[in-house]
């Protein structure tokens, strides 16, 4: 049979391909170079780098509503596959109208966030816009809060990931800022609720839009944004990446991916990997590579509050969140910052089953005048609450120290954790030697003819008294404590054993965290 020709076409099937490929060409050829020449992608390449090849199905591609005179209305919205897993995607075309939400582009996300919800799927969105279509007035601004209430919906329902490619300020921000994860591009993507030229006029400060909301801005200083790609290519491949160690909604286990490494293997390294001076730093991520599958890691808030680190990883192909103290930064203390970026992550694997790792060593909460004026009780308290809360699989492993309150914290037995393990180099007291023998023995040390030899022998006593695992592990508190080379296996085989956990928290409209 001879090939179909154009002009053997109905003319109705000939005419909706003309349609879709006007739609399909956005504010035009002129703006597409202007967009490339920005170092920026169309929306439709970047929806093509995000999914699976060929498994992209658009919707709503002939909306036009309220001023929009251009099919599709500047977002391109649909779904399609990530490792053959179903995901949602909005895409906005800042080729058209500056990618500015109006009244059609606003439909076009919430019919997709509510299709999202009903069939349990992730929704990602590819922000680029200019904010609200001005012309359009409230129906922009109601467009917006409809799209937020849906966001708030969907968390802890759905995961929800934003990609910042471009420009997102005034009101636009807040979508992102609820939902789950936040990837920006260096020198190419910003957010601020108000531009550099309102911050000048207002408060007289001179910055520039990278400074003020840039992907370093957020990513190191405020905190606002977990992930910093070098260019688009680079965040659709982390995007990618993340949705791998995530469930399509709250109802599943995250999805299982097998290795090569062996779940039996030892790791000699970790015997020797602690300085013998307990003050002296260390890198934690050594710990945490040689412990996972094949040392993969993916990093959240990698450049944030250095002194925690969180992230996802697999043992024995399954899916956990861990939460280590650094002590190569600050020493490992528990501050403002990092206590809310904990607390956050904690929540996050919580709402989605991810089972989580403790891994310890923290010499308490940071003190000082700008810490308790910035509400360090209340942020602490977050990251106590969200391991209380929690009802995943929780298994903790303290390295070496563990004073005060943050011992309590760090997802301690007392709060629900399930498996508690130790090295035996484990220190578990109210605080440090040096601080502990500045109260206890105030007296004898201010009398003592040789203080300084005194202070030294008091020390070496509380260290063999305290900074041992056994007193905790005596009360039960511990439940083994274990050779670090064993760490990869008793890991392993606690998660394999609490696998069918099941445990509730008492019915409740919320709880009231300490935001």
């Amino acid at each position: 049979m001879a090939a179909e020709t154009v002009e053997d076409l109905d003319p109705r099937v000939k005419h909706v391909r003309e349609l879709k490929a006007i739609a399909r060409q956005g504010g035009g050829e002129e703006r597409i170079k202007a967009q490339l020449a920005k170092g920026k992608l169309t929306a439709r390449d970047r929806i093509e780098l995000l999914l699976d090849e060929g498994s992209f199905r658009e919707i709503d591609l002939f909306v036009k509503r309220g001023e929009s005179e251009i099919l599709g209305d500047g977002v391109v919205t649909g779904y399609g596959t990530i490792d053959q897993r179903l995901v949602y995607v909005y895409s906005q075309d800042f080729t058209v109208y500056g990618g500015s939400l109006g009244q059609g582009h606003a439909s076009k996300i919430i019919k997709l966030q509510d299709m999202a919800m009903k069939n349990g799927a992730p929704i990602i969105g590819l922000n680029d816009s200019g904010g609200a279509r001005i012309q359009e007035g409230v129906l922009s601004l109601a467009g917006y809060a409809d799209i937020f209430l849906r966001n708030v919906l969907a968390s802890g329902v759905i995961p929800q990931i934003s990609v910042i490619l471009g420009p997102c300020a005034g009101g636009a921000v807040y979508s992102p800022a609820i939902t789950d994860y936040i990837f920006m591009v260096k020198n190419t993507s910003y957010m601020f609720v108000t531009g550099p030229d309102v911050v000048k006029s207002v408060t007289h400060e001179d910055v520039t839009t990278e400074q003020l909301g840039g992907a370093a801005t957020h990513n190191e200083i405020s905190g606002v944004a977990q992930f910093a790609a070098e260019n688009e290519e680079h965040a659709m491949y982390l995007v990618r990446d993340l949705v791998g160690y995530i469930p399509g909604n709250n109802m599943e286990e995250p999805p299982r991916r097998l290795f090569d490494d062996d779940p039996l293997r030892i790791e000699s390294s970790l015997d020797t990997i602690l300085p013998d001076n307990p003050n002296k730093p260390y890198d934690m991520h050594e710990i945490i590579q040689a412990v996972v599958d094949n040392g993969i890691f993916l990093e959240v808030h990698e450049h944030y509050a250095k002194n925690i680190i969180v992230g996802h990883a697999r043992l024995n192909g399954r899916s956990v969140g861990i939460v280590a103290n650094q002590p190569q930064v600050l020493a490992g203390v528990l501050d403002i910052n990092a206590s809310a970026k904990a607390a956050r992550f904690v929540r996050f694997c919580d709402c989605f089953n991810i089972p989580l790792i403790t891994l310890v060593d923290v010499p308490g909460f940071l003190p000082g005048v700008g810490q308790e004026h910035g509400g360090i009780i209340r942020h602490g308290a977050k990251l106590l609450y969200a391991y209380a809360e929690a009802t995943v699989p929780k298994i903790t492993l303290i390295i070496r120290k563990a004073y005060g309150g943050a011992y309590d914290v760090m997802s301690s037995k007392h709060i629900r954790a399930d498996i508690n393990l130790a090295w035996p180099s484990a220190e578990i007291a109210v605080m440090g030697p040096e601080g502990a023998i500045n109260i206890l023995n105030r007296r004898e040390l201010a009398e003592a003819a040789n203080p300084e030899a005194l202070r030294a022998e008091l020390v070496r006593e509380y260290r063999e008294k305290f900074a041992n695992p056994y007193v905790a592990a005596g009360w039960g508190y511990l439940d083994d404590v274990i050779e670090p080379s064993q760490t990869r296996i008793r890991l392993i085989n606690a998660l394999e054993m609490l696998q069918n956990k099941r445990d509730e928290n008492p019915p409740k409209k919320h709880g009231n965290i300490p935001l």
